[in-house]
């Protein structure tokens, strides 16, 4: 918790220092009253005693009681205030975070953990301070202050105060070992319910499709159960708090005035006014000292939940990150070229390599394609560029210089990465197609229209309503799979890369518009460098180089001719889609 606040700004430690000198001031103000109204019962007992001195005496108590009201409204705007600006602090640092974790981070953290913490987690860590930072600079101030104006008075009478103190810590110790475990498990389970339910919106339509309404219903009610039963544990838990807190503070009442009229009778009479007045100053103090502890238990009841969450913050802000920054920034002499070297990988809790020993190289205005059987490393080869994950052992070059070399800016600025799934974001269409920065500032009207051209995506977006100004909904969901995948080849294009990165981008286009695509961006890319995967030797048949993979190793390297003839791997996937007349006269 204490790293966590070491976020604070200069202005936001300022404002602390602000509320902890009004929480001191609110304090002496409070603890003022007591002692006007011992005054005030010494004077009514008193023969010569005048309305004004009584009058005078209940005024200076009202000023502090308007004062202190005063005082604890200015010190909640400054909480709200000061939580308020740290959790926005906090929320950025873990995107910004997030933001920079390789695909290997993601895959620890998860994708619904790794929102929870953004959100709830951030919320816990606000309302402590929102609630809890005046009380506990409070409590402890009040029930130190409170004690030292009572002790020495009357040793019968302190005795009585520590015994209902000792009462309130040994509860509250009890509470917090319980509950501090549970809080842990609640914010896990937190994680769970919110999985489960983004996994059922992402799915709605397989979920309506399958009639798996139920089951989904059922996994939801599981999670959910879970989370109010740990939830029901600690309200039952803290439910003992409030029952011992009247107990105490009828005990306290009960007791000063049981001790304090046994004391009374063995006094005379000028003693007795002393000892009646102490008695409504230890009432009103010890109250105080109570009202203290309990304000203690109010944080208890938040600090565990609050410190579970701290940890699970710092989880994130702490983890090293496996795709480090370079040092590279400038220009190279070379452009276009994509190198290889003895290329290995493995996921980092995997046994085996993924990718084993792979090599080639493709320079500047060729096109280099990837095909294999499902799970043989084609996607995952593709990714090693942009280093959305770093190689096991090897080299991949990006004009002659180590990709761990660049910095991620610089090597992205080369790269217009189509990915496997295509992402669309909420916006317009061509807030989609000039989405990002390519280091040159954002594509002009007309190259983006240039690029929905060449992506075969001009037809439907001349249809939609407003054109290129025309809504796209969060993940496409207003358009179909072969439209996202051909804004998100347009977007790529409308960067003007160096390198294009198509990762089974083709997949939902039928053969008349794959193959148009295809011709027109072979026109388009002519000065750049073309890396496809696909599945279809009709993409990747024309080709300048054709990678063929196997199990995570390279099997074949060559040209459509040269694999039909060399490699049995290649043939079997080519025969498998098309006829051998077809392919002898591709």
């Amino acid at each position: 918790m204490i790293k966590l606040l070491k976020n604070l700004s200069k202005k936001d430690r300022f404002i602390i220092l602000v509320i902890a000198a009004l929480v001191i001031f609110s304090v002496f103000l409070d603890l003022r009253m007591p002692e006007y109204m011992s005054k005030i019962t010494r004077l009514v007992q008193t023969e010569d005693t005048t309305m004004k001195d009584i009058l005078t005496a209940g005024t200076h108590m009202l000023l502090c009681a308007v004062g202190s009201m005063l005082t604890i409204i200015v010190i909640g705007y400054f909480s709200s205030l000061l939580s308020a600006n740290f959790s926005k602090v906090v929320r950025r640092k873990i995107f910004v975070k997030v933001e920079s974790f390789g695909l290997a981070e993601i895959k620890k953290f998860k994708t619904s953990s790794l929102i929870t913490r953004t959100t709830n987690d951030v919320t816990q860590i606000e309302m402590l301070l929102a609630m809890g930072l005046q009380l506990i600079i409070k409590a402890p101030v009040m029930a130190i202050w409170a004690l030292y104006k009572i002790i020495g008075k009357s040793s019968e009478l302190s005795g009585i105060t520590a015994i209902g103190v000792v009462i309130i810590v040994i509860t509250n110790t009890y509470i917090i070992k319980k509950v501090t475990p549970r809080f842990e498990k609640m914010q896990k389970l937190t994680d769970r319910i919110n999985g489960v339910t983004r996994e059922n919106l992402t799915g709605i339509r397989v979920i309506k499709a399958f009639n798996a309404e139920r089951f989904q219903e059922k996994r939801f009610d599981r999670v959910n159960k879970d989370l109010s039963t740990t939830q029901l544990e600690n309200q039952k838990t803290f439910a003992i708090m409030e029952p011992i807190m009247h107990f105490v503070m009828h005990f306290q009442h009960l007791g000063i005035y049981f001790v304090g009229a046994s004391l009374i009778t063995r006094l005379g009479i000028v003693d007795k006014i002393n000892l009646f007045s102490n008695m409504v100053v230890f009432s009103s103090y010890g109250m105080q000292v109570i009202m203290s502890f309990l304000m203690l238990t109010m944080i208890f009841m938040v600090l565990p939940r609050a410190r579970v969450s701290a940890n699970r913050i710092n989880e994130i802000l702490d983890s090293d990150i496996s795709v480090k920054d370079g040092e590279f920034s400038g220009e190279t002499k070379e452009k276009g070229i994509v190198e290889f070297k003895n290329v290995s990988f493995r996921y980092p809790d995997a046994d085996e390599d993924l990718l084993e020993n792979i090599s080639f190289k493709v320079n500047k205005g060729e096109t280099i394609a990837f095909i294999g059987s499902t799970g043989s490393g084609k996607s995952t080869l593709i990714n090693l560029i942009p280093r959305l994950y770093d190689v096991t052992s090897g080299e991949v070059l990006v004009d002659n210089k180590n990709v761990k070399e660049y910095k991620l800016r610089t090597l992205n600025n080369k790269i217009g990465y189509i990915s496997q799934k295509p992402i669309m974001f909420n916006g317009s269409v061509k807030e989609n197609i000039s989405y990002g920065d390519n280091g040159r500032g954002k594509p002009t009207n007309a190259k983006i229209k240039e690029a929905i051209g060449v992506a075969q995506a001009e037809d439907f977006v001349n249809k939609m309503d407003n054109k290129y100004d025309s809504h796209i909904a969060y993940g496409g969901t207003n358009v179909s799979g072969g439209q996202k995948q051909r804004l998100s080849i347009a977007r790529a294009i409308a960067r003007d890369p160096e390198i294009y990165i198509f990762d089974d981008s083709f997949s939902a286009l039928d053969y008349a518009t794959d193959a148009k695509l295809r011709k027109e961006l072979k026109n388009y890319t002519k000065d750049a460098t073309v890396m496809i995967v696909a599945q279809r030797i009709g993409t990747i048949m024309n080709a300048d180089k054709i990678v063929v993979l196997d199990k995570g190793k390279c099997v074949g390297i060559g040209t459509h001719k040269e694999l039909l003839e060399n490699c049995e791997v290649y043939k079997e996937i080519a025969l498998s889609q098309l006829s051998e007349e077809e392919l002898n006269h591709a």
